[in-house]
């Protein structure tokens, strides 16, 4: 029999389920799989619960358990408070979001994740670019241009987007920090999170049209590495020294709050508009090998489809994996440098292999990668 949904032959690389004169092929059947997965709790607001969120930030993002359980919440309850009546008598004020965590332990992919997952409009920017109005460089109100135009001149759409502005913590202003320019930029971002109307422009250079949009129902998210944090006793987590050094990682330390921010150098006025704060943790070598094979997208799984085009089954041994994840280590570039790593060790294997006919299966080992680096240092 043909398969019923796609009218398929069975043959031994597609193999059919059949009952009472109904087939399914096993192509059909996993997309079924996939389908069902894909139906989530709604709860009555017509949203994704935060627990499914979460399950759903699962499927992209390795650990940082405890910021993806404070994102699907506050997510959530952000597009909760959008969908409730206007002539309501309790007003409920808009909850902007701070992250932070060592460079490249996935905030700005963390949020990406967030925001498609939500379809809505997403922009990112880098908080050492932007310069308050009237200076050399791109002022705060770019950055609505720019969702502005990811929503596709839509200006409702764009109203409920998300904005998340990376390298924050560049933006303090105290101590050995001292930088009059992040300050002012921080009361631009101040001044753009409260319920402001701005004028931008779409349309093209010729015809021109203004628009107003309001930033009441944007969601802003922040987020920095803030290498030096203080913790909760004003010491710098980095600077344990005596006998205290020894239990450093067994400290169990209260997360830092608003007044560690403010100390950092972020201006109180900032920080008050900003109610929750959520963690990233560093990557271990465990997160990396997770990362490049768990994910649905994962990068391990990328490459195995590109080879797949060609009739190549590609396999990594453990050991593979191991070393291209003590590498992302040495190089501190964290899952962002991951496949920039893999793409060097195979460039020659993706060279050569798809011009070779006879080869149906190609092994990634640990003595062909080091042959590769070594061959590249000479």
């Amino acid at each position: 029999m043909n398969c019923s949904f796609c009218q398929m032959p069975e043959g031994p690389k597609n193999k059919q389920l059949t009952a009472d004169k109904v087939s399914i092929c096993k192509t059909c059947a996993e997309r079924a799989h996939e389908i069902l997965r894909e139906r989530k709790k709604i709860s009555r607001t017509g949203l994704l619960v935060p627990t499914d969120m979460k399950a759903e930030l699962d499927r992209y993002v390795i650990g940082q358990e405890e910021a993806k359980r404070t994102l699907a919440v506050a997510a959530y309850n952000h597009y909760k408070r959008l969908g409730r009546e206007a002539t309501e008598l309790v007003e409920i004020t808009k909850s902007n979001v701070l992250i932070w965590g060592p460079s490249g332990s996935g905030k700005t992919y963390l949020i990406q994740t967030l925001a498609t997952l939500l379809d809505v409009p997403f922009v990112t920017a880098d908080a050492t670019t932007l310069t308050k109005a009237g200076y050399i460089g791109e002022d705060v109100e770019s950055v609505l241009q720019l969702l502005l135009e990811r929503a596709d001149g839509d200006i409702k759409k764009a109203e409920r987007g998300i904005i998340y502005i990376d390298e924050v913590d560049k933006l303090a202003s105290n101590g050995d920090r001292k930088d009059p320019g992040g300050r002012s930029v921080q009361e631009a971002l101040l001044k753009m999170m409260e319920d402001r109307d701005v004028k931008l422009s779409i349309g093209s250079q010729l015809q021109p049209k203004t628009v107003t949009l309001n930033t009441k129902n944007i969601l802003f998210i922040f987020g920095g590495a803030f290498v030096d944090m203080i913790d909760s006793k004003g010491n710098k987590e980095d600077k344990v020294v005596g006998f205290l050094r020894e239990n450093k990682t067994t400290m169990k330390k209260k997360s830092p709050g608003h007044e560690e921010f403010i100390k950092y150098g972020l201006i109180p006025e900032f920080m008050g508009r900003i109610p929750i704060i959520a963690k990233l943790n560093p990557l271990l070598k465990e997160d990396l090998r997770d990362i490049m094979t768990k994910p649905k997208n994962a990068v391990v799984k990328q490459y195995q489809a590109l080879f797949e085009m060609d009739g190549i089954a590609l396999i990594f041994e453990d050991n593979a994996i191991d070393y291209i994840a003590e590498q992302a280590l040495q190089k501190k570039t964290g899952a962002r440098g991951l496949k920039s790593i893999i793409e060097s060790k195979m460039l020659e294997m993706m060279y050569e292999i798809p011009g070779k006919s006879e080869e149906k299966s190609l092994l990634v080992t640990l003595d062909m990668l080091v042959e590769e680096e070594m061959q590249t240092a000479n």
